[in-house]
């Protein structure tokens, strides 16, 4: 939800030449250096959160509670933030945290039964990282509107097949759509939404670009590591999942 509500926004009037405006203020203006320092920050916020919940899993009572909190926390959170974004200095790091007790929980229960599945992960997810940026500094990939809300659309039907899936799984219908399955057809279905995670990372980049050059006011140096966070945490836990199923 978070990831289709953030670059929704990026096709539509919401993103003007004037919801970027700072006016002649060069100090509250938006920075690429700005931005990196924020995604650096947020980065430690979700390690230091998931290496709680970590611990909280070998060691402790367990992290089903940290999983459910969240989860919810995240989801209010990033909501609130995709729909204010100016309130997103005040915003991103609790949802860092709270993104960062999914995802230490999660990869805990992975690991646990895989072992080393999750350096396998963060080291893809990162490869994936940096493969993107380079792709999209030297053009390969560019961002138009047709290549945007092409993505947004994938992204929508990826987030409506998960909530069909959860919704049949309520009524005792399992896995009618493969997502979790493990076999060739569900193997391709999760390298297909991991291609579609790698390619919002190019819409984040182009958010902040835009931001920069636009001199969009300080507080989007939040939201676009905000955006650029939603992204990296979705294509962590899709990769995953999928190192998971190519293991079973």
């Amino acid at each position: 939800m978070a990831r289709i509500g953030s670059y929704s926004q990026t096709a539509n009037p919401a993103w003007s030449d004037k919801a970027f405006r700072s006016g002649n203020n060069i100090a509250k203006q938006m920075t690429l250096q700005g931005t990196i320092n924020r995604t650096f920050l947020l980065t430690m916020a979700l390690f230091l959160s998931a290496a709680f919940a970590w611990s909280r899993y070998f060691n402790g009572p367990g992290v089903n509670g940290l999983l459910v909190l969240g989860l919810i926390a995240g989801l209010i959170l990033a909501v609130i933030t995709i729909f204010v974004p100016k309130v997103a200095p005040f915003t991103s790091v609790p949802y860092a945290l709270a993104e960062g007790l999914v995802v230490g929980s999660v990869s805990a229960m992975y690991e646990d039964l895989y072992g080393g599945i999750t350096m396998q992960a963060a080291l893809l997810t990162f490869g994936v990282l940096l493969m993107m940026l380079l792709l999209y500094k030297t053009g390969v990939i560019k961002v138009t509107k047709k290549f945007r809300i092409g993505v947004i659309c994938a992204t929508g039907a990826i987030l409506l097949a998960y909530l069909a899936t959860l919704v049949m799984r309520l009524f005792g219908v399992h896995d009618v759509l493969y997502m979790h399955n493990s076999g060739p057809i569900g193997i391709v279905i999760s390298v297909g939404i991991v291609i579609v995670a790698a390619l919002n990372l190019a819409l984040d980049f182009d958010l902040i670009e835009r931001g920069v050059k636009r001199n969009a006011p300080r507080h989007m140096e939040w939201y676009g590591a905000f955006g650029l966070m939603v992204t990296l945490v979705w294509l962590y836990l899709e990769i995953l999942r999928l190192i998971a199923k190519l293991r079973r």
